[in-house]
């Protein structure tokens, strides 16, 4: 450690407090001359350790207390303005004296001027805080004796490892991970990223290595790649990029005075000159130089650590039963993940680079690459050429890409990762990491445009129809709908040329729907959309729509009614994909109002738009006629349906219900009514009461009892509160008629829900034999939807009898309450979306508690 940062640390607190602040002072002038991020912030731990020392020797603490540091100082490593973690390990519960003391000392930390996180518990306590909260177990791993008894410390040390779970640990770390990506829209590419917790900065360094440590395997990236995890390049890459990412904070720090880990605006040109970036380094500005550095950065940080989260999960969890499943000649599924059978197999057949996306599409069951494929992706991505563009089979494939029902968003995104996307598309792979200074865009270029398609591929999606019901009603019955994501992908691809982008872009759009042979129609439709993407926005905003000549206007340049709902869609996506804080409802009704107006003046009738609706509607009506039945009778019923009601079901479904409604709209006792499903099999139940936090679990578990599996359910909540849910379920074979059983399933499920009993405890019901050698890995994950209102809650696992009153039951104990479902069981596997509220998803901490509830109750 450098002389200034030992020199003379004693005497009270005004003292100490004077020598910190002039030894600090000399570690900084000592990090502007060396540049040397790993030692100042070793020196600078060093220095804290002294200061701490010094004060705990002056206090009259417990016998047989410990001071260890946890956390990142626990680590050995502090930045600036880092908060100093420390824990008071006590060797028994403190008495009143001892209170006092503990807070004396904790204050004069503070009167030094140190910035303190403290903790104060015995052994016994900091074992039980470390089972019931993967933080502070993570903090424990990395606990460093500072001062006191050292006999105490190795108790905690035993404590903690004898009731460490390493494959719990790795869950749970993997499942933090997620949620705080999912915090940055699970990309690296924010204009202002967080350098610690952003996808690709220091956090996903550290996950790892918590893991290894937790593990055994290591604790730096060396010893990772003696193990064979990592090659002793991608080390050294690892070694390179967190010294990157290091100095990063360290400046960040030091330029805005105090902890500061967002890359905002404000510190960007002094970050990039601080990284000796100027002016003069090209066309671009030194702070674009800097990000764009960062981005290729925290890029590869990502890449590594899913490759190394993978190789740490298969040392963990050896595959045993699990075995290769072949998809076909060249690829293969092993542990849930897809894996080039010949590692050379990119270099010999470099058509297979888009063929392994598509089958990521093609199978749901996988949940990434092996290791050893994303590096083969990586290095093979030279041998997307020109002549590899030109290649028919490759340019067909290409579009049957984005054709798919699943996964196109997500390929896309695994495609950008890993240099593909851009190499396929070479305008594309000059935006990839491109900024832009404006006041709503917060993502990078590339990142905006697959935003755009993701939001795009969400109309087109019935759980998210709550969302932007107009929008899902119009790309429902829009043919072709995947040219938008042509067109989304074109947008903005010519930004940072000089010149329109729009009309640059336009060029570049007709170029790839000519060479990939689309026809001259939805040519022209997609770069008709590339060129006037802002063109609605323009006018719903800034022109006067109650002027029919700006109306008359409008429509001139849209011509057709598809264009105008195509561009309609395209807008809402584009304007929702800059930032999540520029979408409102106004703008919102400004569009929809130059939509309704423009569509009427092009049809030249004034017809609505919810034809599909209003037809659903008339069919119903058309149906209860056929019981003698009037058209007023629905009234008082639909009036408490929305249109999310009406979409989800089929006018058959619509009269039934209705006919069995229509006279009880408020009923004090649970209504239900059961028939022969439409489809031919199995009984479709209509249950009709007052909504109640237990309904959806009591409904499943009498399923479940009576041995009846549950295959579709379409949960409602009407305006007034009250539960409209239909379900279809099949029973088991040699389970009596479903006839018989229709007058049983409508007594005693509307005497059970009127009891309201307490819950019975989840059975465990019996696995397939398909589940037992191949088993679904079980996943569980909760996102706000995108108006802040619900959460959607998706769910995947094997599916086995009882599985959905497991999760049913869960959520009835964190008080979760239920507004849509969308059960899915796809063979032996579940894939069940739930639409969510409750005071439970409010909580960052209590929502990872229930999904580690959910993911047990799963297994």
């Amino acid at each position: 450690m450098s002389a200034p940062a030992r020199a003379g640390l004693s005497g009270p607190v005004a003292t100490l407090r004077q020598q910190l602040q002039a030894a600090r002072d000399a570690l900084r002038s000592e990090y502007a001359r060396t540049a040397n991020a790993a030692r100042f912030l070793r020196d600078h731990c060093r220095l804290v350790d002294d200061v701490l020392g010094e004060a705990w020797r002056g206090t009259s603490v417990p016998a047989g207390a410990a001071l260890v540091a946890v956390g990142g100082y626990g680590r050995g490593e502090l930045f600036p303005h880092s908060d100093v973690d420390v824990l008071v390990l006590l060797a028994g519960a403190p008495n009143d004296a001892e209170c006092r003391a503990v807070e004396a000392f904790i204050g004069s930390l503070w009167d030094i001027g140190l910035e303190i996180g403290h903790s104060v518990r015995t052994v016994d306590q900091c074992a039980d805080a470390a089972d019931a909260d993967i933080t502070i177990r993570t903090t424990l791993l990395v606990a460093r004796l500072l001062a006191g008894d050292r006999a105490a410390f190795d108790a905690l040390g035993r404590a903690v490892r004898a009731r460490l779970d390493v494959q719990r640990f790795f869950k749970a770390k993997r499942l933090e991970q997620e949620q705080r990506h999912e915090k940055f829209q699970d990309t690296p590419y924010s204009l202002e990223p967080n350098v610690k917790e952003s996808p690709g900065g220091l956090r996903d360094l550290q996950v790892i290595l918590w893991v290894s440590r937790a593990v055994g395997l290591g604790r730096d990236w060396v010893a990772l790649a003696a193990r064979g995890l990592i090659t002793p390049i991608e080390a050294r890459q690892l070694k390179q990029h967190e010294e990157l990412l290091r100095h990063a904070r360290i400046r960040l720090h030091l330029i805005a005075g105090r902890r500061e880990d967002r890359v905002l605006f404000d510190h960007q040109d002094a970050l990039a000159r601080e990284f000796g970036i100027g002016a003069g380094a090209g066309p671009k500005r030194p702070s674009e130089t800097f990000m764009q550095r960062y981005y290729r950065t925290a890029k590869a940080v990502t890449q590594l650590n899913t490759i190394l989260l993978q190789n740490l999960g298969a040392a963990i969890f050896p595959a045993l039963d699990a075995q290769p499943e072949i998809l076909n000649e060249r690829f293969r599924s092993v542990r849930e993940l897809l894996d080039a059978r010949d590692p050379d197999l990119f270099e010999r057949e470099p058509a297979a680079i888009l063929e392994s996306f598509r089958l990521m599409q093609d199978h749901s069951e996988l949940k990434g690459m092996t290791a050893a494929t994303l590096r083969a992706l990586w290095r093979a991505r030279r041998h997307i050429d020109a002549a590899y563009r030109r290649d028919p089979a490759n340019r067909a494939r290409f579009l049957e890409f984005l054709q798919q029902p699943r996964g196109v968003v997500h390929e896309l995104r695994r495609m950008n990762q890993y240099g593909i996307l851009g190499r396929y598309l070479p305008p594309f792979g000059r935006i990839v990491g491109q900024m832009q200074h404006d006041l709503y865009h917060v993502y990078t270029v590339d990142q905006h445009i697959l935003q755009v398609v993701r939001n795009l591929r969400r109309f087109t999606m019935v759980e998210h129809a709550h969302e932007y019901p107009l929008c899902s009603r119009l790309i429902a019955d829009f043919d072709r709908h995947w040219l938008l994501y042509v067109a989304a992908i074109f947008h903005d691809i010519a930004k940072g040329r000089g010149g329109d982008h729009s009309r640059l872009g336009r060029v570049d759009a007709l170029r790839f729907c000519r060479a990939h042979g689309l026809p001259d129609e939805d040519t022209e439709l997609v770069a008709f959309l590339v060129e006037h993407h802002l063109t609605m926005s323009a006018f719903a905003q800034k022109r006067d729509l109650a002027d029919a000549d700006v109306i008359a206007e409008f429509a001139r340049i849209v011509r057709t009614e598809r264009r105008l709902v195509a561009l309609y869609l395209l807008t809402v996506a584009d304007i929702r994909g800059t930032s999540p804080k520029v979408w409102n409802a106004w703008k919102g009704k400004l569009l929809e109002d130059l939509l309704r107006a423009t569509r009427r003046l092009l049809r030249g009738d004034g017809v609505g738009f919810d034809q599909d609706v209003q037809a659903k509607q008339v069919e119903a009506l058309r149906l209860l006629r056929l019981y003698g039945l009037t058209d007023k009778v629905g009234e008082r019923l639909w009036r408490e349906l929305d249109l999310a009601y009406f979409l989800r079901h089929e006018p058959q479904e619509i009269a039934w219900q209705t006919r069995h409604l229509h006279y009880r709209v408020s009923p004090d006792a649970p209504v239900v009514k059961a028939r022969l499903s439409p489809i031919g099999e199995g009984i479709q139940v209509m249950i009709y009461c007052r909504d109640q936090p237990d309904l959806f679990a009591r409904i499943c578990g009498y399923f479940g009892q009576i041995g009846y599996n549950i295959v579709d359910a379409k949960i409602h909540t009407t305006r007034h509160g009250y539960a409209l849910d239909t379900f279809l379920v099949l029973g088991a074979p040699g389970s009596p008629a479903y006839r018989e059983m229709s007058s049983l399933i409508e007594h005693e499920l509307a005497e059970r829900l009127a009891a309201r009993s307490p819950l019975p405890p989840p059975g465990r019901g019996r696995i397939s034999r398909q589940l037992r050698h191949f088993p679904v890995t079980p996943e569980v994950h909760i996102r706000p939807d995108e108006k802040g209102q619900y959460h959607v809650l998706t769910v995947t696992a094997g599916d086995r009898p009882g599985l959905l009153y497991a999760i049913a039951r869960v959520l009835s104990e964190y008080r979760v309450d239920l507004h849509t479902a969308k059960i899915v069981t796809l063979g032996e596997r579940a894939e069940d979306v739930f639409v969510v509220t409750g005071d439970a998803l409010a909580s960052e901490r209590t929502m990872l508690r229930l999904e580690n509830d959910l993911l047990a109750a799963l297994q």
